[in-house]
């Protein structure tokens, strides 16, 4: 079936959601769209085909897209994916995940663990069924499971150098790492008028948010409410910024809000979205913001990096990971220290400090872009493949 001279790549993108992104969807669909524009170009040598479970799935891809529909990542026959998808004779397959079935593969294979943090937070995604919640704790238990996972590929692909050293500390994988890294997605696009105009001339660099000659009054936080994400701490940190208003933008179980609704100093402002679209996500951060986590662990963190693309600053608990992710373009406080937070949201209200804050962020955020992750995508299947 493959083209002369032309390697089928196989690209899982079933876990690509068609109600609401979460961190697996965006990347794949991200990743999805760009590794589409590098192997366009005539001579590219790949014949790029994606996986799907739901024909809905379909939509989320870039148009003209072609597709292969089979069972999704949760069916009783993940572990023999590989037998089924042998007989289209792919020369490689990369899924975003590490689950799939390599048992009798041939073909070469790229799996991703996106980072370690499950093995410190083994609750698995609520949405799952009872059965796989069950083996997901299981599998988290120790490492030699996943061990025996990764080294079942030709390459393991991660998304950040700090995922690649925790690899490497506890021995995860033999096989070679590569780094596909996070991208964030430009928010600027995704605001009328202005920021509609200043999408569209994206390729010269980011909008700045409006009224970036303003202190600062709006403090979001894009993220669960999980307890290694230390909410509580936001919220008390709101003692010492009466004149700030927090913004709590994903969706929250009626339990957990009142836990923190309990911590508010009195008179806090707090505003509880319970899920926000995108379009909605850029509106608030275009409003006199600052991007905050206090996250006592993390995986990634592209809430962070979505924001100094946009010209937003970001005070954030001192994590490696986010180090790697903010650069300078963050104010690093210790997690559980509320007044300390309080004391650097504070500190943007000078112009000075602000400007060179969110100048910085912007530099940083250059660094990452889907077009150098797929071209280093393309760049693995071809050494694999010998094309």
């Amino acid at each position: 079936m493959n083209e002369p001279h032309r390697t089928r790549l196989l690209f899982d993108a079933r876990y690509i959601r068609t109600d609401f992104h979460d961190g697996i969807s965006r990347f794949s669909a991200e990743l999805s769209r760009a590794v589409s524009r590098a192997v366009a170009a005539p001579g590219s040598g790949i014949d790029l085909v994606f996986l799907i479970h739901d024909e809905a799935q379909r939509a989320l891809l870039p148009e003209g897209a072609r597709t292969l529909t089979i069972h999704a990542p949760t069916s009783w026959r993940e572990p023999f994916t590989a037998l089924i998808l042998n007989r289209y004779r792919p020369g490689a397959l990369f899924s975003p995940m590490q689950t799939i079935g390599s048992l009798g593969r041939r073909f070469a294979l790229i799996l991703t663990l996106h980072d370690t943090i499950y093995y410190r937070h083994r609750t698995p995604p609520r949405d799952l069924p009872a059965p796989v919640r069950f083996g997901w704790r299981l599998f988290h238990l120790s490492y030699l499971p996943q061990r025996l996972v990764l080294d079942r590929a030709d390459v393991v692909a991660t998304v950040s150098e700090t995922s690649k050293r925790q690899f490497a500390a506890v021995r995860l994988t033999k096989r070679p790492v590569v780094v596909l890294a996070n991208a964030p997605q430009r928010l600027a696009e995704l605001l009328p008028g202005e920021g509609a105009e200043a999408g569209s001339r994206s390729g010269a660099g980011p909008a700045a948010p409006a009224r970036p000659d303003l202190p600062p009054r709006n403090i979001v936080y894009m993220g669960s409410f999980m307890p290694y994400k230390n909410v509580e701490t936001l919220v008390r940190a709101m003692a010492g910024l009466p004149d700030h208003t927090l913004h709590l933008l994903s969706r929250v179980s009626d339990g957990r809000r009142r836990e923190l609704e309990a911590l508010a100093p009195a008179g806090a402002r707090i505003v509880f979205h319970n899920g926000v679209t995108d379009a909605e996500y850029a509106a608030l951060l275009n409003d006199r913001a600052i991007l905050a986590t206090l996250s006592l662990d993390e995986g990634y963190g592209l809430p962070i990096a979505e924001a100094l693309e946009f010209g937003v600053p970001a005070v954030v608990s001192d994590l490696e990971i986010f180090r790697e992710v903010a650069g300078g373009g963050a104010l690093f406080v210790p997690a559980e220290d509320p007044e300390a937070f309080a004391r650097a949201v504070r500190s943007l209200d000078d112009d000075g400090a602000r400007a060179a804050l969110i100048a910085a962020g912007i530099r940083h955020a250059e660094n990452y872009s889907w077009e150098r992750s797929a071209a280093l995508l393309v760049e693995t299947v071809r050494e694999l493949t010998g094309r």
